[in-house]
């Protein structure tokens, strides 16, 4: 462990004891101290665990690495019909969530915990906010619905927006099982092999070499020759070079990034508003909106 790595807990990894009034459910998942925790607030708790339930992260959350804990949006609704949004101030399509609804919601949620909003208007979620959301205790995560949330709880909470690409979904819970998993498999114990962490695209800040396994050959493709040779120190070296030359062609704005030592998701936000300038000027030209120049 270097100077500069976080020091883990003596209790971390540790099934927690407690006293119960009543006989605990067998089946119910073992409780970790300190396990790492994703508090959801959301319109649809059923859609959870979801693909979370399975595989590697699956086995971690039925072995209490980490938990789950969602909070129904619903049950904070205003009225006789629990209504949890109302329409646009200033007119528009769609409908907002309410301030005092998801107020109320998140008032259900543990104090000091990160709390972020899925948004297609927030920042890029990347490789490096995942590793420092793993290394916390946990996270709450809002997902959205409808035309958004009222600016107001965002501002009054202090809340992080996170983008997880740019299109628009149907709702959150997607993206925040997407923020989730991309976390909790940097959580130790939860992947088999720590090794292939160090290994993968963005682990370095290029995206991955390419990959290839048995057989030797399939339908006249060959795997290349110097994963073959033994050769550690080749192999090495065509790897670096592969995820070099894929990063510069796929992600130039990982590649500069990469140059520079800079932030990549910045660089990535810029050009991202420079195409949506560009579409919507097509989109104008082809409806006779916009003059040929």
């Amino acid at each position: 462990m270097t100077d500069d790595a976080p020091a883990t807990p003596r209790s971390h990894g540790r099934v927690a004891i407690r006293a119960s009034v009543r006989p605990r459910d067998l089946m119910e998942p073992p409780e970790v101290a300190g396990a790492w925790t994703a508090h959801v607030v959301t319109l649809f708790p059923e859609a959870f665990p979801g693909v979370l339930g399975l595989s590697l992260t699956g086995k971690a959350l039925s072995e209490g690495l980490w938990r789950l804990e969602t909070v129904a949006l619903r049950e904070h609704g205003i009225g006789r019909h629990r209504n949890v949004d109302d329409t646009p101030a200033g007119g528009g399509a769609g409908m907002v969530i309410r301030a005092d609804v998801l107020a109320a919601a998140l008032d259900r949620t543990p104090p000091g915990l990160p709390v972020v909003y899925l948004s297609p208007r927030g920042a890029p979620l990347t490789q490096a906010r995942a590793r420092a959301l793993a290394e916390g205790p946990g996270v709450t995560l809002i997902c959205g619905r409808f035309e958004g949330v009222d600016q107001r709880i965002l501002d009054a909470r202090g809340i992080e927006e996170l983008s997880i690409g740019d299109y628009v979904l149907t709702g959150g819970e997607l993206a925040a099982q997407v923020l989730i998993d991309a976390t909790v498999r940097l959580i130790p114990r939860v992947l088999g092999n720590q090794a292939s962490l160090a290994e993968e695209s963005f682990s370095s800040g290029l995206l991955e070499h390419p990959q290839y396994t048995k057989p030797a050959e399939w339908e006249g493709r060959r795997i290349p020759e110097v994963l073959l040779s033994g050769h550690h120190a080749a192999i090495s070296q065509w790897r670096a070079d592969e995820a070099a030359r894929l990063t510069k062609e796929r992600r130039p704005d990982l590649w500069r990034a990469h140059l520079d030592d800079g932030d990549p998701a910045k660089d990535r936000q810029l050009s991202g508003a420079s195409h949506q300038s560009r579409d919507r000027r097509e989109q104008r030209k082809d409806q006779g909106d916009e003059p040929d120049r």
